[in-house]
């Protein structure tokens, strides 16, 4: 997303960026794409455990190599195999064709962006909704998204967003 959210980029591609420390997240991309050659499997263990690590209050950065072999490491994945496609010049094409797929066949801007099996796609912004209520507000949302292509946005005012949440 770094790549769509640049203003006036221009001919720069984050893909072809040379120090990829200077990236916000192109490194996270990298390593799960490292990650999907040790299978589906692996590549779900490890994602999830980057999202807890980054969004479970660790905060941890997504532009350094060691967080990603920490947890490659910590999933079980074979992190000799996993330093190794790291490395990999052909993940940085499939990234590449990824966002550009993404972002002009889907109309993707920013994360998550959920694309149905119908082609349709819409954008969340949410918090973490009670454990309770997490499976029928996903439902909901797919249900609301995914089969009704005349609802273009829906938006709360701000500020605050949205009242009473936190």
């Amino acid at each position: 997303m770094e790549q769509i959210n640049t203003k006036d980029a221009g001919d720069w591609r984050v893909w072809e960026e040379k120090d990829l420390t200077k990236t916000r997240s192109l490194m996270a991309s990298i390593a799960g794409e490292a990650a999907k050659k040790q299978g589906n499997e692996s590549f779900l263990k490890f994602f999830l455990s980057l999202l807890t690590e980054r969004h479970g209050g660790n905060r941890v950065p997504l532009n350094d190599r060691d967080v990603f072999i920490d947890v490659a490491g910590q999933c079980g994945l074979d992190v000799t195999r996993f330093k190794e496609d790291l490395r990999d010049p052909n993940v940085l094409e499939i990234i590449a064709k990824d966002h550009t797929e993404a972002v002009e066949v889907h109309g993707a801007f920013g994360t998550p962006t959920f694309i149905f099996q119908n082609g349709q796609s819409a954008y969340v912004k949410t918090f973490i909704p009670p454990v309770n209520e997490s499976m029928a507000a996903f439902e909901h949302f797919v249900g609301l998204f995914s089969d009704r292509s005349y609802i273009g946005e829906i938006k709360r005012p701000q500020p605050p967003w949205p009242k009473g949440s936190v």
